[in-house]
């Protein structure tokens, strides 16, 4: 296994009032606070799926609280929260609601298992009832704006931010100008389709697209039958030789490769940041087999074009929501 990369301390400038940074992925909420003594109070927890549509807001609310505790801040003197989640987002009277695939059990039906029959999780509006000064995105987005300040994208105008993990998610970022949509939904490439499959069924609803064939929660769904329990169980038999192993990561990185490509030749990039902890935990292993499907492959569009690993490694989500609220 590869080493593990330690991000750069990042702090307020000093005398900046502190902000709360919250990371709403489909398995877990992370939430830290910052100010200039640094990123610290780390609270996380799974990711509530149960109750009312808001559960997941008054998690948010609540754990906020508990991490300004840890850190000695008073929750009153919080001075925005940025929210790095991963979508998609609905827009209800302005404001930002998730159509989570791995969250809102209400898109894909019972099939998927999720424990509710949720359409849509509310979020901005119980925030913004409680904290004033909030900014939602896409956890794409903010991740690519966080490794542009701080991590393997800095100087690059024209780039990409995958995170290969629960779920599929992509920042985008094209002559220096952050890509985003008309609802905030830009980038989410993990619902395309890149190959005719049948037995993947995504959150989201449709059947063998991207998120539905290659994400962390894709593994158990499609190949628990041969005993790969999770991705943790399925690289570790690959590593010892196994060939079925092998030979379905192949697979996996056949439609991750093509899907990086595809971003390439749409949006003329320099270069693509890697994180996620499906890709983080096995980039020794998976990181030339995804460069393979760029390299020597159109090279007026792939010349140069290079896939690195994220530069705030597993701290990138962290990362993420503290980049759309620092100044």
């Amino acid at each position: 296994m590869a080493t593990t990369t330690s991000a750069p301390l990042v702090q307020l400038p000093a005398g900046c009032p502190p902000v709360a940074c919250v990371d709403i992925g489909g398995t877990k909420v992370a939430v830290n606070v910052a100010d200039a003594q640094g990123v610290r109070g780390k609270v996380s927890e799974p990711t509530a799926k149960v109750g009312n549509n808001d559960a997941l807001a008054q998690q948010i609310i609540r754990m906020i609280g508990e991490s300004c505790a840890l850190a000695g801040i008073a929750v009153a003197d919080i001075s925005a929260v940025g929210v790095a989640t991963c979508g998609p987002f609905v827009i209800n009277q302005g404001m930002v609601e998730l159509a989570g695939p791995n969250i809102c059990g209400g898109l894909a039906g019972k099939a998927r298992g999720l424990p509710n029959d949720w359409a849509t999780a509310l979020l901005e509006a119980p925030l913004k009832a409680v904290f004033p000064n909030v900014r939602v995105e896409n956890d794409g987005v903010g991740a690519l704006e966080a490794e542009r300040r701080w991590g393997a994208l800095q100087g690059q105008d024209h780039c990409a931010y995958v995170t290969w993990s629960t779920g599929i998610g992509m920042g985008l970022c094209v002559d220096g100008h952050i890509l985003r949509g008309k609802n905030g939904n830009a980038g989410h490439a993990g619902h395309t389709f890149v190959v005719s499959n049948d037995d993947a069924l995504c959150g989201c609803g449709l059947v063998g697209d991207v998120e539905g064939l290659v994400a962390g929660n894709a593994i158990p769904r499609r190949f628990g039958k041969d005993g790969f329990s999770d991705a943790a169980t399925l690289f570790v038999a690959a590593r010892a030789g196994n060939t079925e192993a092998v030979a379905i990561i192949d697979g996996l990185c056949e439609v991750m490769g093509r899907t990086l490509f595809n971003m390439v030749a749409t949006l003329d990039l320099q270069r693509i940041s890697v994180g996620g902890s499906v890709f983080w935990h096995n980039r020794d292993y998976l990181l030339p087999k995804l460069q393979a499907y760029l390299h020597g492959k159109l090279p007026a569009l792939t010349q140069g074009v290079e896939i690195v690993p994220a530069g705030l490694g597993e701290q990138v989500g962290d990362y993420a929501a503290l980049a759309l609220v620092v100044p």
